[in-house]
């Protein structure tokens, strides 16, 4: 499962047009699902996202992490983060999961997630969605877990 996260002052996400999610500062996380992935590993990139310390404490370094912040969570899902680039000029999505097990693992990571913090937005599986966000660094970091 790859988890890329940025750190935002806001973010929003639209679908037709319409704002399906938004947040103000917090963590963008463009969600990647791979065919190996389980719920065990939604698990554990729940635990490392609300964990990770990117934001900064009074002496401006980053020891602060989400839920020390009450900042707020945007789960977007990005099927084309499981790409593989090695070669070509075409990207290869062996790995990412089927639609139905990727919808199904995101569903069940947005809902431990919500039961274990309180601002989450998220936008729509599988739809054609634009993203806008203010990134606060900029503060990217990818994270996999297996």
């Amino acid at each position: 499962m790859l988890g890329l996260i940025q750190r935002v002052k806001k973010a929003s996400v639209t679908v037709n047009e319409e704002i399906t999610g938004e947040i103000q500062q917090g963590i963008l996380l463009l969600l990647g699902i791979q065919k190996n992935d389980t719920e065990e590993t939604a698990n554990k990139l729940i635990d490392k996202i609300l964990a990770y310390r990117i934001f900064s404490d009074e002496n401006n370094k980053m020891n602060c992490n989400i839920q020390q912040i009450d900042g707020g969570v945007l789960v977007v899902s990005q099927f084309t983060l499981a790409a593989d680039t090695k070669k070509g000029l075409r990207p290869s999505f062996s790995s990412a999961a089927p639609p139905a097990q990727a919808e199904a693992l995101y569903d069940y990571f947005v809902a431990q997630l919500r039961s274990k913090h309180s601002q989450v937005a998220t936008g729509i599986f599988a739809a054609d969605m634009q993203v806008s966000l203010v990134n606060d660094g900029p503060v990217t970091f990818m994270l996999e877990m297996e």
